[in-house]
């Protein structure tokens, strides 16, 4: 069945083909889902490092990073694959230390894979374009989060219809400055 909607849907949840990567990185957040993802992917081999990025915050005990790195670690990832990034208090800035970090490590991001919520994918993957080299290709891995919010369900919940529409709103009030930026 179609709806009006249909392009919300098109537009906010939508993933990429994977190949290999210099790194996985996951924009902060307090979803275990996200570096099982990752844990994953650089169990497959995809990239030899993840970079999960992300201050204090309410939803965890100390930083968005240290959750996440205790995550993987429990997942078999190596302690020393897990680069740190502790700082970041919002996608913005997740973008923006993550390719410090990179760059601090030596770490051209020449082709990266992005594990994010499904329904934030869009914001990130628009947020990392901004500072990463134009040359970076970009692969992008959502999961769905513990919120249960997927393509196929967020306008059946008023609570998911928020998180869509949310980060629809943030899509056009964010980078309808960056535009005329992308096409110098």
């Amino acid at each position: 069945m179609s709806f009006p909607f249909d392009c919300i849907s098109e537009f906010m949840f939508f993933n990429t083909e994977l190949g290999p990567a210099d790194v996985l990185l996951i924009p902060g957040g307090s979803h275990p889902q996200l570096m099982e993802r990752a844990a994953m992917l650089y169990h497959e081999g995809l990239a030899p490092f993840i970079l999960p990025s992300g201050g204090a915050t309410s939803h965890v005990e100390s930083t968005e990073w240290d959750f996440l790195r205790e995550v993987g670690i429990s997942l078999g990832v190596p302690p020393q694959a897990i680069l740190k990034e502790n700082r970041a208090t919002n996608t913005f800035e997740n973008s923006r230390f993550s390719l410090e970090v990179l760059k601090q490590q030596g770490i051209i991001p020449n082709k990266v894979i992005l594990v994010c919520k499904n329904y934030h994918a869009r914001r990130a993957l628009l947020t990392y374009q901004i500072d990463f080299p134009r040359e970076t290709t970009f692969y992008v891995s959502p999961v769905v989060d513990k919120t249960g919010t997927s393509k196929d369900n967020w306008y059946l919940d008023e609570k998911k219809i928020g998180y869509v529409m949310n980060e629809l709103e943030k899509v056009a009030n964010y980078f309808r400055h960056h535009i005329p930026n992308w096409v110098k």
